[in-house]
């Protein structure tokens, strides 16, 4: 019975010790963050839309994408041999840091509101698509338990690359191929319109 109730309690420490590590460490993610800047900026609003803003994003889906670009589950020439020397810690730290800056808003262009919002709330019925704040939310905040990312005030052109990457299987490290469906389902004008929506949403 004492053995039984060590083993117990060895199981609870090294199980809350795994948890202590997995937690990101805003200060020492700072730090870690200095190396992104160049491509991110310093609070993760980065300057150019060439690279996605990562500030406010959700910390899950932070990591997730870290650890893809690590492994090669996600392909990208210039994030590999940032992430390479990552461990599992630098990247909850990093996750944590730039989740917890506020991203700088985006704005929406007029002529395509509408077209826009209509996707984004209602999807299309005749194809298929759905909408998509079923997943990413009314305001498009995400979902952090589910790793779905936060849009709301992304980059226009960052989130219609995304989409045309997915639609064409260049991008497969989503869930059960659920962006690749979505995604091929959505006419050039779909995606040009609900990404210049999002950019305005907050």
């Amino acid at each position: 019975m004492k053995n039984l109730l060590k083993i117990t309690m060895l199981g609870m420490v090294v199980t809350m010790s795994a948890q202590a590590i997995a937690a990101g460490d805003i200060n020492a993610g700072k730090k870690k963050a200095a190396v992104c800047a160049a491509c991110h900026g310093t609070d993760g609003n980065s300057l150019s839309d060439a690279f996605p803003k990562l500030a406010g994003q959700n910390a899950g889906y932070l990591e997730k994408q870290l650890a893809n670009f690590k492994s090669g589950e996600r392909k990208n020439a210039l994030m590999a041999p940032m992430v390479a020397n990552l461990s599992e810690q630098d990247m909850a730290d990093l996750a944590a840091y730039f989740a917890s800056k506020k991203m700088a808003p985006g704005a929406v262009s007029e002529d395509l509101v509408a077209a826009g919002e209509k996707i984004f709330r209602a999807g299309n019925k005749e194809t298929g698509l759905p909408a998509c704040m079923a997943c990413h939310g009314p305001n498009g905040n995400g979902m952090p338990a589910a790793k779905w990312p936060k849009i709301s005030s992304q980059y226009s052109t960052y989130v219609e690359a995304q989409l045309h990457a997915f639609a064409k299987g260049e991008r497969s490290n989503d869930p059960n191929g659920m962006m690749r469906d979505v995604a091929s389902k959505m006419s050039d004008a779909e995606i040009k319109a609900v990404s210049a929506y999002v950019f305005g949403l907050k």
